[in-house]
């Protein structure tokens, strides 16, 4: 059909639509289904197909009960930039209302999919958050199509009505609206006053694409202060500072100083000399240390009432670069099965990186010696459990379609990343924390600053 259809009927003087433009095809199909709150409600789903998203309203949504025959009306193809688009269209423009992404992903055809779209008959295997497995498009009469569930073992029982959230941003409907569009931090100013802390240079660029400068990186702490202090405070702290942006020299900051809103403790090293650490107190500490380029906080295990009696256990689980993210989460979920037959009560994040963290907060009293050989224990009883599966190895070599269970860093004085952190990756990533039930539908990167900045 072509994206003719699709600029015609919209006005880009006035929705933040994008404009309809064929791209080059990924080695991967793209999918996506947005939930469309217009004149009707209605869901969309979209398939890359030859530089453009084929499109389907389904008024009432995928179902994952093959017994269940969804209406498909296939409208004009949209442009596969569509796949992002999450907003309102202004009242009165063609599709006017509210859009939520509601699943992103990948599609693989079955058969030969253009002779599919030509004859009514299209078969594909979705691989996204929230949707997964085999479906069929049958073409009944003109553009009316019936979207079917095919028997695999991804048939549930679950209604779709049940997510009132965007995959990508965690914002409802009612949010999405209220948001029309990004607010962009704008600064003439030299210098920006947050929590009564001068941040100076604020408009200097540290991430290019997106955009954030270090005035976005210090909103978006104090948004997040109320969830991360709790988590973070009174703990020895070691930063990252990138002081030029993305792309110049960062570094590992252990001992900080220079900052009067944090706490002090002193403590021996190995060699019995005495050092001075910081800690984090309130939320003047935190915004300071953003004042000072320190973008990415890491913790220690211990608070600093205790530094010797550890309460915070961290396993990473760090994939092999080939690993899906399916057998990421199998491994979330294999190592759950293992802290539950302990009785250990573990909350997950997401690492902003390659694989997710899992923490278990110890009530009971213990050194740090033992606090390490329990950490051990259980990283070293799941790879026992499934050998081809996870290793404890920390060699690369040996990781070759395994995924690693990082438990090392349970040691006095080591660190990890902190709940909320930035991560100074190639983007703007989030270590945040998620729920168990939401492992399936949320991956180790799909959190940026950018998507805290929209609210």
């Amino acid at each position: 059909m072509g994206l003719e259809k699709y600029n015609q009927k919209r006005n880009f003087r006035k929705t933040k639509e994008p404009i309809g433009e064929k791209e080059k095809g990924k080695k991967k199909l793209r999918y996506v289904i947005q939930h469309h709150m217009a004149r009707r409600e209605h869901y969309d789903l979209r398939l890359e197909w030859n530089g453009v998203l084929i499109s389907f309203a389904v008024p009432k949504g995928p179902s994952f009960n093959p017994k269940d025959k969804r209406l498909a009306i296939k409208v004009e193809d949209h442009p596969i930039a569509y796949r992002n688009f999450e907003g309102t269209i202004p009242k009165g423009e063609y599709g006017g209302g509210t859009v939520m992404l509601f699943d992103q992903g990948y599609y693989e055809p079955i058969g030969d999919f253009q002779k599919g779209l030509k004859k009514g008959n299209l078969k594909f295997v979705i691989r996204g958050k929230r949707i997964k497995g085999a479906f069929t498009l049958v073409r009944f009469k003109e553009n009316n199509w019936l979207l079917i569930k095919e028997n695999d073992k991804y048939i549930n029982s679950d209604d779709i009505n049940n997510y009132k959230t965007s995959i990508k941003t965690g914002r409802t409907m009612e949010e999405i609206s209220l948001n029309k569009e990004k607010k962009k931090f704008k600064t003439s100013r030299k210098d920006a006053i947050i929590c009564g802390i001068k941040i100076t240079n604020p408009d200097k660029i540290i991430f290019k694409n997106p955009k954030i400068t270090k005035l976005d990186i210090a909103l978006y702490y104090h948004k997040v202060a109320k969830k991360m202090l709790p988590l973070i405070k009174n703990r020895i702290i070691s930063t990252i500072r990138m002081p030029d942006g993305y792309g110049g020299e960062k570094f590992f900051k252990k001992h900080l100083g220079e900052n009067p809103y944090l706490g002090k403790v002193t403590i021996p090293n190995n060699s019995l000399k005495k050092e001075d650490y910081y800690y984090i107190k309130d939320e003047q500490g935190l915004i300071y240390e953003v004042q000072m380029n320190s973008f990415e906080f890491h913790i220690w295990g211990s608070l600093v009432s205790d530094i010797n009696h550890p309460d915070m256990m961290v396993f990473d689980l760090d994939p092999e670069e080939s690993l899906s993210l399916d057998k990421i989460q199998d491994g979330v979920k294999d190592l759950k099965k293992i802290l539950n037959e302990l009785n250990l009560k573990a909350s997950i994040k997401t690492s902003g990186g390659k694989g997710y963290h899992i923490i278990v907060f110890l009530k009971q009293k213990v050194t740090w010696k033992k606090f390490r050989n329990i950490a051990k224990m259980i990283a070293e009883a799941l790879e026992e459990r499934y050998p081809d599966k996870y290793t404890t190895n920390i060699r690369k070599k040996e990781r070759k379609g395994k995924i690693f269970i990082d438990w090392i860093r349970n040691t006095k004085s080591a660190t990890s990343v902190a709940p909320y952190s930035l991560r100074l990756k190639n983007k703007p990533t989030l270590s945040v924390p998620i729920a168990w039930n939401k492992i399936d539908e949320i991956g180790p990167q799909d959190f940026t600053i950018d998507d805290y900045l929209k609210d």
